[in-house]
């Protein structure tokens, strides 16, 4: 297996250009602030994005938990693949992370002024600077699976390629993800118990068979949040296809507006109401 890597301060654009330079240098696999990445999936590993201290990002990033690395060296060893590309801030850095994982030393290092312009790098840094924005290589629902409750949003770029071949495109497109980690100091956002339950009402308003919402539950998990509620409801019709759209709908407000992953929508119904509005309870 071949090892290559890619590196650049932080905040120069590393991550924004790790697909390209995987493309271009037939990495099929990235490893990238914690996380192994393949095929636009998040494989294993915890982000350094989702660490609660700088000190925790860095050593998210270099594997420096026991069982975190061996997660990583498993994937590695089941995946097949013939090129790996490596991302750090410094060679010492890309050098400690594949001692830890046990990978062959890399036969090149690109730096990010090999594969960004001065302007591109200085863009990106000023973003770092004044947002705090970073980018994860992988489709947005890939890491809203890893990253529940951190702000999420996709971004879809339009590169060009350093070494286009004869008779293809010159251009790639790639979705990614922009976050703001946890570790940086822009404040945080803190979600209601009201505020779940007014969330969950108002994607249920177009449902003309549900008269009620009742005991909102929201439980944290390792994956996410899990939501169950009670819900009464007027017999019009049969109840599966409206609970599957119910759930539907709740999942995709809550997850819009709070930037949480749910990995479980229950909902139970509790009482039926009668065409003489008798509430019955099941």
């Amino acid at each position: 297996m071949r090892v290559i890597a890619l590196v650049g301060s932080s905040g120069t654009g590393k991550s924004h250009r790790a697909l390209l330079v995987a493309h271009e240098y037939g990495a099929d696999a990235i490893i990238d602030d914690g996380l192994f990445i393949k095929n636009g999936r998040i494989i294993a590993g915890m982000s350094a994005k989702k660490q609660a201290t700088a000190i925790g990002a860095i050593k998210a990033a270099l594997f420096t938990n026991d069982d975190h690395a061996e997660e990583i060296r498993n994937q590695i060893k089941k995946s097949q693949h013939e090129c790996l590309l490596v991302l750090g801030t410094s060679v010492a850095m890309v050098d400690k992370i594949t001692s830890r994982l046990e990978l062959p030393a890399p036969d090149l290092y690109l730096s990010i002024g090999e594969v960004a312009s001065p302007g591109e790098i200085s863009k990106a840094q000023k973003i770092r600077e004044t947002y705090g924005k970073h980018v994860i290589p992988a489709p947005t629902v890939e890491v809203k699976r890893r990253l529940s409750g951190t702000l999420a949003d996709p971004l879809q770029t339009f590169l060009k390629k350093k070494y286009p071949q004869p008779g293809k495109a010159r251009h790639l497109w790639i979705n990614q993800t922009v976050v703001r980690p946890t570790f940086n100091f822009y404040g945080k956002f803190f979600i209601s118990d009201l505020a779940i339950k007014h969330i969950v009402e108002g994607s249920l308003l177009s449902f003309d068979s549900i008269v009620r919402v009742q005991h909102i539950q929201m439980n944290s998990n390792s994956s996410g949040a899990s939501l169950s509620l009670d819900l009464v409801l007027k017999l019009e019709g049969p109840l599966p296809p409206i609970l599957s759209a119910a759930q539907k709908a709740i999942k995709d407000a809550v997850e819009y507006m709070t930037a949480l992953h749910l990995t479980e929508v229950n909902i139970f119904v509790r009482k039926i109401v009668t065409d003489d509005r008798t509430e019955i309870k099941i």
